[in-house]
């Protein structure tokens, strides 16, 4: 890389400006001098021109600035070194670097919870050369646990002999797993190649990171988080998933007209032991009450469905544990970062009484979209009666605990881009906490519920929307899930309701707190 030619845009002088105008900005003006510094430096995880001369002048803005001021440039440096985490010889993160001495000088006149202290924990998370300077330093702040898993994580580096990939988020040390789930683990990472364990390893930093940065930011920016309150672990009260009521095409039976095959659209026979799309001449497993619509047997392959039913019964016992770490551990933190909800403003109470208030279904079944481990299956189920309910989920893990929990309430394993159902079938509509799970497609899926929907019916949503701050916007977007590793993608008010009137839908009511957006739509006429 060539200094001249990648930074040459910037000059000290004009840095150091920008600066001093933070740091002695009247208290009011603080945000907009902050934002002001951060986009002359920075652009969405890229450097401009100034990062490099900004660096060493945002190092000692440092002792000029008040402690909150002080947590905010620490939050600025671990964004300019983590722009270039992975370019060698980055002159940015050098720069940044050097101001190590500094940076643990700071830490060690702070609290654990104190608003510089997160920030400055963030910031050193980008410097595994330095693990065991930092590690002795931090040793004296009595961390969290939590935290300190996510610091000691960031500062390992990768080895290729033995990658230790995947449960990292929201913390390593929330992931207590068993034997087999190890096994399960080390057999996966075991399928892939060198350069994917790198690309996993380096996606699960930027989770952590990103979890980090979140944290620091909303605590320098706005205070303390609110304590939420800690659910027992499930390896601690020794919590198993139930097991999965058995159950057959007699569970789906009352709502056999509503499906259609997702290969003919033709509608579904529903018999004494499978359900079968004469017309494609294809079965689909039934186990434990989870119809499998994404794995067929046809005739031309296997006279029955015991190859496919056996199939199923084996991916539900992996990871089966997996539904209780969503709802105990995962759930909460992920409604901190997508909804910046750090000031714990929208409790599941609040959750619940949204959806028993506003889901009014028509004749026809009510469907949990995305319904993942049912928390609230359950409370739709109370607000229509569960004999009406069905849930519909691509994970099986997620879906095995929702049958454990909720025997009377029927699985199916489906795509959510292309429902099942037939036109104008069902009664309602929820998908809740869940349309982020398939950003790029959420107007296909929205147009999807607005075609299976009966006039009248509603759709009932909670999901989140971009922050309007550039630097916890990045945060959010930073987050990679198994299912985009690109990192999380959310949306803007304006684009769900444009979804949603192109579907047919008119939108009753919206609200929310934070980036939450709850909205309540009832197809047209």
């Amino acid at each position: 890389m060539s200094v001249d030619s990648t930074y040459a845009t910037g000059t000290r002088a004009t840095a150091g400006a920008l600066v001093e105008e933070f740091a002695a900005a009247p208290d009011a003006g603080v945000r907009e001098a902050y934002r002001r510094l951060v986009e002359a430096v920075w652009d969405g995880g890229t450097l401009t021109g100034l990062a490099l001369p900004a660096a060493s002048e945002i190092v000692d803005g440092l002792d000029r600035a008040g402690e909150d001021r002080a947590g905010l440039l620490a939050v600025l440096l671990g964004l300019l070194a983590e722009a270039e985490a992975y370019v060698p010889d980055s002159p940015v993160r050098a720069a940044v670097r050097q101001g190590m001495d500094r940076y643990l000088d700071l830490l060690d006149r702070c609290e654990p919870d104190e608003p510089l202290a997160q920030g400055l924990i963030y910031l050193l998370a980008h410097f595994p050369e330095d693990r065991d300077r930092i590690l002795a330093q931090v040793s004296r702040l009595e961390l969290p646990v939590d935290d300190l898993s996510r610091l000691d994580r960031c500062l390992r580096e990768l080895d290729p002999a033995d990658p230790d990939l995947g449960r990292v988020w929201p913390a390593p040390s929330v992931w207590r797993l068993t034997d087999e789930e190890r096994a399960f683990d080390r057999a996966w990472i075991a399928s892939l190649s060198p350069e994917q364990i790198t690309v996993n390893w380096r996606n699960d930093t930027r989770n952590v990171w990103a979890y980090m940065g979140a944290k620091a930011y909303w605590t320098v920016r706005d205070g303390v988080p609110a304590a939420i309150p800690r659910v027992p672990h499930p390896a601690d009260t020794g919590a198993t998933v139930p097991p999965a009521a058995e159950a057959g095409p007699e569970l789906l039976r009352p709502h056999a007209a509503a499906f259609r095959c997702p290969a003919c659209h033709d509608g579904l026979d529903f018999g004494a032991g499978s359900v079968r799309c004469e017309r494609c001449a294809v079965t689909y497993p039934v186990t434990r009450g989870i119809l499998d619509l994404t794995e067929g047997i046809s005739d031309a392959a296997a006279g029955t469905g015991d190859e496919a039913s056996a199939n199923l019964l084996r991916k539900l016992a992996e990871m089966p544990t997996m539904g209780l770490y969503y709802e105990a551990l995962m759930r909460p933190e992920f409604l901190r970062v997508a909804g910046s909800n750090w000031d714990a403003a929208v409790t599941p109470a609040a959750e619940d009484a949204y959806i028993a208030a506003h889901v009014r279904p028509v004749d026809g079944p009510v469907l949990d979209l995305a319904a993942g481990a049912g928390r609230w299956t359950g409370v739709i189920a109370q607000a229509v009666g569960a004999e009406r309910l069905v849930a519909l989920d691509m994970g099986l893990p997620m879906l095995n605990t929702l049958r454990g929990k909720l025997p009377e309430v029927p699985a199916v394993r489906a795509s959510a881009l292309e429902l099942p159902f037939g036109d104008a079938s069902l009664g309602a509509v929820v998908c809740w906490n869940a349309l982020q799970a398939f950003p790029d497609d959420a107007g296909t899926a929205i147009a999807e519920v607005g075609r299976c929907l009966r006039p009248g019916g509603t759709f009932t949503l909670m999901t989140f929307v971009w922050d309007t701050d550039p630097v916890y916007r990045h945060f959010q977007a930073a987050h990679s899930f198994p299912g985009r590793p690109a990192g999380m993608l959310l949306f803007e008010a304006e684009q769900l309701r444009t979804w949603l009137a192109e579907a047919g839908m008119v939108i009753r009511e919206e609200s929310g707190s934070g980036t939450f957006v709850f909205i309540t739509a009832e197809r047209a006429a």
